[in-house]
C-alpha cells in the first residue's frame, strides 16, 4: 500500500491518525462540491495536512469572505470559501433566485459562494469548519456539527457520528448525537458517552440527547445525509 486518499466528507483526525499509525501514511485530502462538478483543492501528495482540503487547483482561485460584510478574511480567520474557476457551474436549473445568490463579482470576476465555513493558513492550506446552515445555536454558543464529531470519533466506541440540533425550550437549541456504535462496545450507553464528552470537550459543545442506531442514512458517494437525520 502507497497512498490513501479521498473526498467526498471531511476525514475525521482522529481516523487519519489511526490510519497512519496503522499503515504509515498520511490520508490526502481533496476537496470540490457538486456545483463545481469536480474537485477545486487538493493536498500535496508529499506535504498532506490532517483536517485539511489541501491548495487551490491550477487556475482556481479561493477567497474566504466575512459571510456578513463580504470583506476577505486574513489568514486563521473564519469565513465562507468562495471559488472562482474553469470548474465552477453556470447556474442552478430553471432557479434564477437561487443561482443569484449563489454568487458574488469581485474584481470583474464571478465566484460561487458555497455555504462552506472554513480558513486559509499561511501557507495557503484552506480548511473547512462546517457548512454555515449547519450551525447549532445553543444558548448563545456557536456549536459546529462537525467540530463534535471529530471529538467524538476519538471514543474507542464509536463506528459513525452525525450531530445535529434538537429543540430546546431552555436553551433554544441544543446538541444531539446520533451515533453508530463499535460492535466492540455493545454496551456504550448515552450516560456513559456524555460523561465522556464532559471530559473532552467545552460543556456547551457536550451532547445532551444522544441516540443510538444501526446505521447511519449515506447517499451514493457514502456522505451522511445530515438533513435526513435532522428530519428524522
Amino acid at each position: 500500500l502507497a497512498f490513501i486518499g479521498g473526498g467526498g466528507a471531511a476525514m475525521p483526525e482522529a481516523v487519519a491518525e489511526r490510519l497512519r499509525d496503522t499503515y504509515g501514511l498520511n490520508f490526502v485530502e481533496g476537496y470540490g462540491l457538486t456545483e463545481t462538478s469536480g474537485p477545486t483543492h487538493m493536498n500535496p501528495c508529499h506535504r498532506p495536512k490532517l483536517q485539511c482540503l489541501g491548495i487551490p487547483f491550477m487556475s482556481t482561485d479561493v477567497k474566504v469572505l466575512d459571510p456578513d460584510t463580504r470583506e476577505e478574511c486574513a489568514d486563521n480567520q473564519p469565513g465562507e470559501i468562495a471559488i472562482h474557476g474553469p470548474q465552477v457551474f453556470q447556474g442552478y436549473w430553471n432557479n434564477d433566485e437561487a443561482t443569484a445568490k449563489s454568487f458574488l463579482y469581485i474584481g470583474g470576476r464571478k465566484y460561487f459562494l458555497t455555504g462552506d465555513l472554513g480558513r486559509r493558513d499561511g501557507e495557503g492550506y484552506f480548511y473547512i469548519t462546517d457548512r454555515i446552515k449547519r450551525m447549532i445555536n445553543a444558548s448563545g454558543f456557536k456549536v459546529w456539527p462537525a467540530e463534535v464529531e471529530n471529538l467524538l470519533f476519538r471514543h474507542p466506541g464509536i463506528q459513525e457520528a452525525c450531530v445535529v440540533g434538537s429543540q430546546d425550550a431552555y436553551r433554544g437549541e441544543t446538541v444531539r448525537a446520533v451515533v453508530v456504535r463499535r460492535a466492540s462496545h455493545p454496551g456504550l450507553d448515552a450516560e456513559t458517552l456524555i460523561e465522556w464528552c464532559r471530559e473532552n470537550m467545552a460543556a456547551y459543545k457536550v451532547p445532551k440527547i444522544v441516540d443510538f442506531v444501526d446505521a447511519l442514512p449515506k447517499n451514493g458517494s457514502g456522505k451522511i445525509m445530515w438533513r435526513e437525520v435532522q428530519d428524522l
